[in-house]
């Protein structure tokens, strides 16, 4: 991409996910490296269908990438924004500790949930949805939830929004200049997950598989569970304890 990202805000919407899905099919002329955000949204959803938290005073907001020929897995894209949003968040705490991630695309603080992330992929771009818990975080009856004002006053929308789509600009190019084993690598770096520590995968059937982390598959980032009996699965999509 060229120049500065561009940020379009609106009030209220629907999804901004399903927005610029349908400015895609529409040809309407939005491009790479355009965000378009909400104060508020109606209709938000995270990864295997659940419905965004749509909390006043959050980071609600979707851009674009054009996929090109030689770029990494489409689907890699999670662990970019991932990045960037850790990126962003610690550029809110003014650099300070409690951030973390979480296979496949989770940002932690203090080991609550912070940000919920979903691609989709309409006419050879992928719409990146991201949703940051900044002055509030919803009460999840499966998991623990966090947000930055639990340790800050929180950042306005507008500012996270443009610091947001800096760091995403910048994790982007070092995904395609660098390659994927290059942002698997900070990923993990940062992560929760170290070799050998164990794994429990919840599938969205409500089945577990139970292992230890044997590390990230390095053609597209899927998880490897090492089983009790010494042999591996490659895991593309689930929840993991």
């Amino acid at each position: 991409m060229t120049g500065s990202p561009t940020i379009t805000l609106v009030e209220e919407t629907g999804s901004t996910n399903a927005d610029l899905a349908a400015v895609l099919r529409s040809g309407d002329g939005w491009s790479q490296g355009q965000w378009l955000v909400a104060f508020r949204q109606t209709a938000g959803r995270g990864r295997q269908g659940r419905e965004w938290f749509d909390g006043t005073g959050n980071f609600m907001g979707s851009t674009l990438v054009a996929l090109r020929e030689d770029d990494p897995p489409p689907a890699s894209l999670s662990f970019v924004a991932a990045l960037a949003v850790r990126d962003a968040a610690q550029a809110a705490l003014d650099g300070g500790s409690g951030i973390a991630l979480k296979w496949p695309n989770d940002v932690l603080l203090n080991g609550g949930k912070l940000s919920g992330i979903l691609l989709e992929m309409v006419r050879g771009y992928i719409v990146v949805g991201i949703g940051v818990n900044l002055a509030r975080a919803p009460q999840l009856p499966d998991r623990q939830t966090a947000a930055l004002a639990d340790v800050i006053a929180p950042p306005a929308v507008e500012d996270f929004a443009a610091s947001l789509a800096e760091h995403f600009a910048r994790r982007l190019a070092q995904w395609r200049a660098q390659g994927l084993s290059a942002t698997l690598g900070q990923f993990l770096t940062a992560s929760i997950h170290a070799q050998g520590s164990p794994v429990t995968v919840h599938d969205s059937d409500g089945s577990q598989l139970a292992g230890s982390f044997a590390g990230l598959d390095e053609s597209d980032g899927a998880l490897r569970l090492r089983l009790a009996d010494g042999s591996e699965r490659v895991i593309r999509a689930g929840d993991i304890a």
